[in-house]
This record gives structure tokens, sequence and C-alpha cells, in this order.
């Protein structure tokens, strides 16, 4: 096949691959990854704008100056409010800047565009450029969507990302996981088996391993699966933010020798700055089961569908460490929660079509169990009320939704409310 129709199917496999999602990630071992770049700059049908990331991109402030001045170049209104902060203010203000900052991309076009980050790995070292864009790709604009081109993997949760519908990978045209574990290419030190939904524990070699000296072991494992690499530092921010640095740093190198210990062997590798998991251990880790199983449900045909969305909700064995309340422990398990709420509702769907309304009820109610906060929940349980005829269950439902709400000092979401009027009429 001539490079000319790979690259054409590469870039029409991108831009189906981004409906939907915020963040499309041109996976580095995509051939044509640079060149399917070149096609949106020529043909996107959306509006595009492109920064390249480069050797000068050391720190947040330089991030922040010479992403605002291309932009400016492509669009001489764009850094507004960057502009009003100040260039010196970047490192020291940064929930002010973040805020800035998407308040410029929310207004860089009336219209769906394109934001292209290429050579994004030229920022790896950046500590502070990657955890400030982490910021601004959770909380993108309504009609902003990010493409990514990079040659190492960006160190985003991207299981979580993906599974909360945040965030796509594409391998040429294949929609993909990072799964580092996948393959191996020399014999392997150990077969790891990790659950993080539920209540997580860890086999090693088939044997339950017992002797953790606490949970922040385990924890700490979970987390390094989280992402392809952490640095020291964002680990003890995650689990010692009250500390000082130094006292952080020797709890953490405690935490790491007991995890090693536990294991009988050296799990975290330090390398170039970076932690990971060992990469000469074989690891099951039913968080890369759960998502790619909704990815694989996200694409299967109509009549596999359902099949497919009740393997999903199989392989959800409860809550992200369902024992634990740290941050960035809720963080994760909001994105989790939402992959499974999402299967609940596409099994919901499905049985209205194959008109089995009663079924579709039983399961929606279910999963208001696992999160009563997500609207798109109620709504469908008020619409299957009204269905069955029990508009004063429908009723009842809201009133029990209001009153839920208000404790909170919130109000139902506009969609609720006029559901709610139409159902009532």
């Amino acid at each position: 096949m001539k490079l000319q129709t790979l690259v054409q199917h590469a870039y029409e496999a991108s831009l189906q691959a981004i409906e939907g999602s915020k963040l499309l990630l041109l996976h580095p071992e995509s051939r044509y990854r640079s060149m399917v770049v070149a096609r949106f700059l020529i043909d996107s049908p959306r509006p595009v704008f492109y920064y390249a990331m480069g050797p000068y991109d050391i720190n947040l402030s330089a991030f922040v100056s010479g992403f605002a001045h291309d932009l400016a170049d492509q669009n001489p209104l764009f850094g507004r409010r960057l502009n009003q902060m100040g260039i010196d203010a970047h490192s020291e203000r940064q929930s002010e800047l973040l805020s800035a900052l998407l308040e410029d991309l929310a207004s860089a076009s009336r219209e769906p565009y394109f934001l292209i980050l290429d050579e994004y790995d030229a920022c790896d070292t950046a500590n502070d450029v990657q955890a400030f864009l982490e910021q601004v790709f959770l909380n993108l604009p309504e009609h902003c969507q990010v493409i990514i081109n990079s040659r190492t993997m960006p160190r985003l949760p991207w299981a979580a990302l993906v599974a909360q519908h945040h965030a796509v990978l594409l391998r040429d045209t294949e929609v993909t996981l990072h799964d580092p574990f996948r393959t191996q290419t020399q014999e392997a030190l150990a077969h790891l088996s990790i659950q993080g939904l539920g209540i997580e524990n860890v086999t090693k070699d088939d044997q339950l391993v017992e002797n953790w000296e606490g949970h922040l072991p385990r924890l700490l494992l979970v987390f390094a699966l989280e992402r392809p690499v952490v640095t020291r530092a964002e680990i003890c921010q995650a689990f010692w933010l009250e500390l000082d640095s130094d006292q952080a740093v020797n709890v953490f190198h405690v935490t790491k020798r007991r995890l090693h210990k536990a294991l009988d062997f050296d799990v975290l590798v330090h390398q170039d700055g970076y932690y990971q998991v060992n990469p000469r251990v074989v690891v099951d880790y039913d968080i890369h089961q759960f998502v790619e199983a909704l990815l694989e449900a996200r694409s299967v045909p109509p009549e596999a569908a359902e099949t497919a969305w009740q393997r999903v909700v199989e392989l959800y064995s409860g809550p992200f460490l369902q024992n634990h309340n740290e941050a960035w422990i809720e963080t994760q398990r909001r994105a989790y929660r939402a992959g499974y709420l999402e299967a609940m509702i596409s099994i919901a769907r499905l049985r209205l079509q194959s008109e089995r309304p009663e079924l579709a009820l039983r399961i929606l109610l279910q999963a208001t169990t696992e999160d009563a906060e997500v609207e798109e929940l109620h709504r469908e349980i008020m619409r299957i009320y009204a269905q069955l005829g029990r508009r004063s269950e429908a009723a009842a439902h809201y009133q029990a939704l209001v009153e839920a709400l208000r404790l909170r000092r919130i109000e139902p979401e506009p969609e609720t409310q006029v559901l709610y009027q139409s159902l009532m009429e």
C-alpha cells in the first residue's frame, strides 16, 4: 500500500478517534504521527492552532511565554488574559495562570478547534510544565481538543483519562492503551497480579503477598502503575504533602524499601530521574484489563455490544482502592467509576431498545448505589418511570434528587429540570 494511502488512513482514524474526547495522543510507536500532524495543518475540517515544544521550554514561565507568543502569531487576540498577569508572575501564581490560559483558550476561536502540541517530549524534564499541562488538559474549554505528538509517553494517567472518555491513544489506525508490560524481551523476574479495583491485593507468582508492613508500600506500587513514569517529587506530593521535603524523601525511601522487601526484589527502578515498575516484571493489572474492555465495548458492532458492556461491569470489582481516601486515589476513583457507569447506562439503553424497560430500570437503580450524583442516571430513570406509566415514581425520584442536592447547596442541572417539567405536563 502506498505511503500516501497509509497516512490518509491514519489521519482519518485520528479524526474519528478524537470524536467525543478532549485529548488525542498520537502514540510514540505510530509510524506516521508526524505526517498525520502535517495533514491536520493542511486539511483539518476545523481551525488548528499549533505549538512545537522546544529546548527553551525548560520551565513554566518559559513555556507560557513561548506558547502565548506563537499562538498570538496565529490569532493576534490570543493571550490577553496571560499578558494581564505579567510574565514574571507566571511561576509563582500557577492557579491564576491556569485560569488565565484556559480563558485565552476559550476565546481563541468561536467554533470548535484543534490545538496541536508537537514535539511534546521536549518538555519531558520540565516537571512544572508537565504538572501544569495536566491541569490544562483536565479543564479544557468545551470547543477545544488537544492533539499531542511525542516520541515518549507523556507522564499522564492514561488509563484513567481513557476510562472517563477524556483521552484516546492512537497507534497509526488502532485505538490502544499504554501497557508497557504486555510484551517481555527478557526473562521475567516475577509475575505480579495486582488488583486496584475494590480491595487491593497483590500476588507474586500465584502466591498472595501479605507481609507489607503497612498499606503504603501497596499504594506506592499502584501509584507507579497509574503513569508511565513518576518522579520522586510527584510521589512525595501525592503521599506526604504535609511533610517538609527532607521528611517526605526519608519516608519515601523507607516505604520503597518495605515494598522491595515484601516482594523480595526491586520492583521500582530508577533511571534518568524517574521511577517506574521494573520492565522485567510480568504485570497483570486489573485496571488495564478493565479499560481495555471499555475500549472494546465502545467499538464493537451493535449485535455484540451488550455482551461487551457486561464484560466491563464484571471486571469492575468495586471503587478504586476502596478502603483509602487520599486525594490522588479519589481522582482516579472518579475516572474508573465513570467508565463503570458508562457501561451500566449503555446496557440499560440496549435493554430499552429491545423493549425490556424493567430490566433497564433495575440496572440504572443499581448504578446509583455506586454514584448517586450523576444526573444522567437520574434522567434515564425518570424517563423509564414515565414510559412505564409510573409518573408518580418519576416525580418522587426527582424530588429525592432535589433534596439530596439541596444538602450540597446546588440545584439540579437545567437538563434535569426541563425533563421533569416535560414529564409532569
